[in-house]
């Protein structure tokens, strides 16, 4: 068997060589208005084609330009003229800029390549909707080695940008992907790590100067969508908007402090993901190493504040005044109080979970796995709103302790900021997700309703982790509609089996998908109730937060949310 496979291969060489050395010798000739079938993703196509026709509409130094003929053919005569308008200054973009300054930083794309032709393929195509492109490495394969290659230097773009300004960001980003291919699987024999192929390919509208008119940028686009969606790991991939977000927002951080080079060279060595990074950080003289810079970055996003440390800020002027809002969790301003929250993350994800509230000395206590890399530097912020920068070393066991004495008078904020740190390479598209643990406790004065309601508090988390496990699988029971014309009585996390709470839900749903999406009548104050309130609270900021001084929602059903919603209620 062994030696049957030797042959096979032995066979498929030959018919490669073969290939280039004799038919490869002569590009296709490639005329105005041929048409030519192309071998297409499925994945990305919007009626799921594996094949098209394409016809050549227009030639440039560079490039050429072919249009899926079905899609072509429905253009209007006047439609066809603005498209070749818009394709002419795409062609001169890519030939007088792009395709110079990405090639000067990275190198050049596989010439005259698998077709013996210098010009790449731009193939425009009907895409789902949210996609702008794609590249296919198949396509640099003769077929006798990959039966459904193009055998040519191309990429893929959707028609949907084919008149678009944005067409440029999307032609720069799918080069660098071509460009990619050349320098680590064609010269170094090593395939990229996945994220860092996307984020050389996505740092490339920053480098052409796409992204210094911050307005409509894909920079932009790209703190938008990491707003919403902040913990998404940077190295695994699935290729959804909240990918490109993250990775975006480490990467500026990191090329600013650390140059280009970190992109730039590493492209060139045989090793790949982070430990080409840490090569070339090594070779280049600095301290610090890819974990350390993630670390330092995890904090610049909380503070973004050059006077803090030089580590801890944006350098590009487009970020300058760029700060993420943590996740908000409030404590009882009177008595002891105590919260434990049990959480999953992925490894280089931030967390970023901040505590204010509370009156008394606050012991923060922090665990997870043994044998896991926790790194967790917190933000302690003093009644003066100055912040320290600190850093809690975990023991063996992964559990560490912070203590924060007078919080709620001499301190009024503590921010965590846990992020896993064990896996190095081979990251996929499925990454596992790991625990941890954090349990903050106030030591106050306390009466015995307090008492008692703290201790209800304990006693339902787990039934909330059971709660929130059953509404994500979809069971999602049956709602309890009954009347709601007044709230009387403050409302917390943690509340369960509540009449207070469901007439609550049930003004919450009143107030449509942009307060309470899930629509959920439980009687149970979980996640997604408390996820609720904030949105109510920010909705109606300058009634409810601002005047108590916050900037954000609490999540806590007080006198001032209570007075809003009864207003409401009552046809305020």
């Amino acid at each position: 068997m062994k030696s049957r496979f030797a042959k096979i291969k032995i066979g498929v060489l030959l018919a490669a060589i073969f290939f280039v050395l004799f038919l490869g010798q002569f590009a296709k000739a490639q005329n105005f208005s041929d048409i030519t079938n192309f071998y297409v993703d499925k994945n990305f196509d919007i009626s799921q084609r594996t094949q098209i026709s394409a016809v050549l509409v227009k030639t440039s130094r560079n490039l050429y330009f072919y249009v899926d003929k079905s899609w072509w053919d429905q253009q209007v005569p006047a439609k066809k003229d603005e498209i070749s308008a818009s394709l002419d200054k795409l062609s001169a973009e890519f030939d007088g800029h792009i395709y110079s300054v990405l090639t000067s930083v990275f190198g050049s794309e596989w010439k005259p390549g698998v077709d013996n032709d210098n010009k790449i393929a731009v193939l425009f195509e009907p895409m789902n909707a949210n996609e702008g492109g794609y590249f296919r490495s198949a396509d640099e394969y003769v077929k006798i080695q990959v039966p459904d290659s193009n055998e040519r230097e191309m990429v893929y773009l959707a028609t949907d940008y084919i008149d678009d300004p944005q067409a440029k960001v999307i032609l720069a980003h799918e080069f660098v992907h071509l460009i990619t291919f050349n320098q680590k699987e064609k010269i170094m024999g090593v395939e990229e790590e996945v994220w860092l192929n996307e984020a050389r390919a996505d740092y490339s509208s920053t480098i052409l100067g796409y992204d210094d008119q911050y307005e409509g940028s894909n920079l932009q686009r790209r703190v938008k969508d990491f707003v919403q969606n902040p913990s998404d790991s940077i190295t695994e991939w699935k290729g959804a908007k909240y990918d490109y977000a993250s990775l975006s927002m480490f990467m500026h951080y990191m090329v600013d402090h650390y140059s280009i080079t970190v992109l730039s060279d590493s492209i060139k060595l045989k090793s790949t993901g982070i430990d080409s990074i840490n090569s070339v950080l090594s070779k280049t003289g600095y301290k610090e190493d890819f974990a350390k810079i993630f670390t330092n970055w995890t904090i610049a996003v909380a503070v973004n504040n050059c006077s803090l440390g030089d580590n801890y800020c944006y350098l590009n002027k487009n970020l300058a005044n760029f700060k993420l809002v943590s996740t908000l969790n409030f404590l009882p301003l009177q008595g002891s109080a105590s919260l434990s929250v049990s959480d999953v993350t992925k490894n280089w994800a931030g967390n970023w979970l901040k505590f204010i509230g509370g009156n008394g000395d606050l012991k923060l206590d922090f665990s997870s796995l043994a044998g896991l890399n926790f790194q967790l530097p917190y933000i302690v912020e003093d009644s003066a709103g100055s912040q320290q920068i600190k850093f809690l070393a975990l023991d063996k066991d992964e559990k560490g302790q912070i203590d924060v004495e007078k919080f709620g008078t001499d301190y009024k904020s503590l921010i965590i900021i846990p992020s896993l740190q064990s896996k190095t390479s081979d990251f996929s598209d499925m990454e596992p997700t790991y625990p941890f643990t954090y349990t903050v406790s106030v030591a106050g004065e306390q009466s015995v309703e307090e008492q008692t309601m703290i201790q209800k508090l304990l006693d339902q988390i787990a039934y909330l982790k059971s709660e929130i496990a059953r509404l994500q699988s979809g069971n999602n029971g049956s709602a309890n509609q009954g009347s709601c014309s007044q709230l009387n009585n403050n409302l917390s996390f943690g509340m369960s089996n509540n009449d207070d709470v469901r007439c609550l839900q049930e003004f919450f749903k009143g107030q449509g998908s942009t307060v309470y999406p899930e629509g959920l009548i439980t009687g149970n104050f979980g996640i997604l109730t408390r996820q609720a309130v904030i949105r109510f609270q920010e909705k109606y900021k300058a009634e409810i937060l601002t005047p108590l001084g916050l900037a954000s929602g609490t999540g806590f059903v007080g006198p001032a949310t209570r007075a809003k919603i009864n207003q409401i209620l009552n046809g305020g």
